[in-house]
């Protein structure tokens, strides 16, 4: 890890009065775009295409200089964190690509939410801009949201078996593995991604 961002504040997203929509889209595509390469290999396309999806309520942010260095999200799990608008996939993906994604995404972004136990927070669409990873973002984010939220503890879902930084970075938070999901064998041939691993943090 290099030097810690300086100058760095965390604020709940809905606080702010950047235009956090279209940075926290740029992020997003930053780390989601070989995710979805179906619908487009553009990360403009992707960050403009699903820069409306964020329900700031639930998210926090980093910011250093006016920059969005980084987001994540802390739920109950009684609502989603995120939320797609068909019309929107549509107008920036084309109606069909669009169409599948306001389908087949929607079922995996807002997915019903397995039950947690009472006063456990879910964090979720943790993500890093380019020019600041390496510097203790992700990790200042997480911190903030422990310190400053009521849950006695935290679970980070679906990490994928090949995202190797972020599985250190949760665990070097003193995240462990609770769970494990095996991926059907045709995607892992496609992907690498074999397992996608659950991680629990409790206070003391």
């Amino acid at each position: 890890m290099g030097a810690i961002c300086q100058n760095l504040k965390i604020i709940p997203a809905a606080e702010t009065d950047l235009n956090v929509r279209k940075q926290m889209g740029e992020i997003f595509s930053e780390g989601f775009t070989q995710w979805l390469g179906y619908f487009s290999k553009d990360k403009k396309i992707i960050a403009n295409a699903f820069a409306h999806m964020f329900v700031l309520d639930q998210f926090y942010v980093a910011i250093v200089n006016g920059e969005i260095a980084g987001f994540a999200a802390c739920t109950d799990r009684k609502s989603n964190s995120v939320r797609l608008n068909s019309k929107e996939l549509r107008k920036h993906l084309g109606f069909f690509k669009g169409s599948i994604a306001s389908v087949f995404l929607k079922k995996e972004f807002e997915a019903p939410y397995e039950h947690l136990p009472t006063n456990t927070g879910s964090i979720e669409f943790v993500g890093t801009a380019q020019k600041f990873r390496g510097q203790g973002v992700a990790s200042q984010i997480i911190h903030h949201i422990i310190d400053n939220t009521l849950y006695d503890d935290y679970v980070i879902d679906e990490v994928a078996d090949t995202n190797i930084p972020a599985i250190q970075l949760y665990e070097k938070l003193g995240f462990k593995e609770y769970k494990r999901k095996s991926m059907p064998e045709k995607i892992s041939k496609k992907n690498g991604i074999h397992h996608l691993l659950s991680l629990k943090y409790v206070k003391d």
